[in-house]
Formats: structure tokens, sequence, C-alpha cells
């Protein structure tokens, strides 16, 4: 048996049960730099149980649709956030919790220019670039032990437009 998951378009609105959208949506909450750089200020909660917040670079082969969803994982000590360092659009998967597992997963495309920060414990996809390049900046808690459970799909489940 398997499932089928259609893309829908990344909202605030739409992620907001999963983490937060960061984008230069709305007005600016302030102009700074002689009037040159508008700043959207505190568009994520960090969100970290111990360590410290680190900016990783990851370099991701791109992926292509239909996408075969073998496993989510979630970060139980740190929220996370995919910041992309080009105008490509992404793939975001996450999934409730429902006792311990994931739910049934959704599926968001970003628009160019967003990126995304998954509240901790969220189950959610891997990084998954849908062109070239995959270069994103990751933030993310740096510190001991372990922060990652992973949970492999029984069933099959395809990811498409």
């Amino acid at each position: 048996m398997s499932a089928r998951i259609k893309i829908q378009p990344l909202t605030a609105e739409g992620f907001a049960p999963f983490g937060d959208v960061l984008d230069v949506s709305g007005d600016p909450d302030k102009i700074i730099n002689q009037g040159m750089c508008g700043r959207y200020h505190d568009r994520a909660v960090l969100d970290f149980n111990d360590g410290r917040a680190g900016i990783s670079l990851f370099n991701a082969k791109p992926r292509d649709l239909p996408l075969k969803l073998d496993l989510v994982e979630r970060h139980p000590d740190g929220s996370q956030a995919f910041l992309p360092m080009s105008q490509e659009p992404f793939l975001v998967v996450v999934a409730p919790d429902e006792d311990g597992t994931p739910g049934q997963p959704i599926a968001f495309r970003t628009q160019p220019g967003q990126g995304i920060n998954f509240h901790r414990g969220t189950w959610h996809g891997v990084l998954t670039p849908l062109a070239a390049p995959g270069l994103f900046a990751v933030v993310d808690r740096i510190g001991e032990g372990p922060n990652l459970q992973e949970h492999w799909f029984q069933e099959d489940i395809y990811i498409d437009d």
C-alpha cells in the first residue's frame, strides 16, 4: 500500500504548528543603515534545551519529484532553521506528533527567499532542495549528547505536485 501527498505553498499560517516561516513579508520593523536596509526583526524562536546556537553550512544534492519519503526525524533538544543561500525553492516536509511517532506527513514548497525554523521536537523530512545549488545556512543546537530521533516509514509515501 502507498500514500500520495500533494505539495502545498508554504505560508506562515499553514506552517505555524511546526515552526516559523522566515521571510521579508509585510513592512520592516525598522529601517537601518542610513535608510538603505529594512530589518525584519526576531522572525524565529530559537529554542534549545541545553548547549548553544551554532551556524553550519549544508550543501545538499537536489531531489526530483515525485519524492519517495522514507523517513522523518526530529531534534528533541533544539529547534533547527534552514536558510537557503540562493533564491531556489525547496521542499519542507513535516508531520504532527502522535504519541511519540509521526502522524500524516504534510509537504510545503517554499517561495524564493523563504526559510524555515522547525520548533524543537517537530517531526520533519531531511533538507530537500529541488534545484541546485542546495547551499543552506543551518542554525541549530550545538551541544553534548544525542539530539536526533529518526522514524522510518513502513509504507511507501510519495510526494508530488
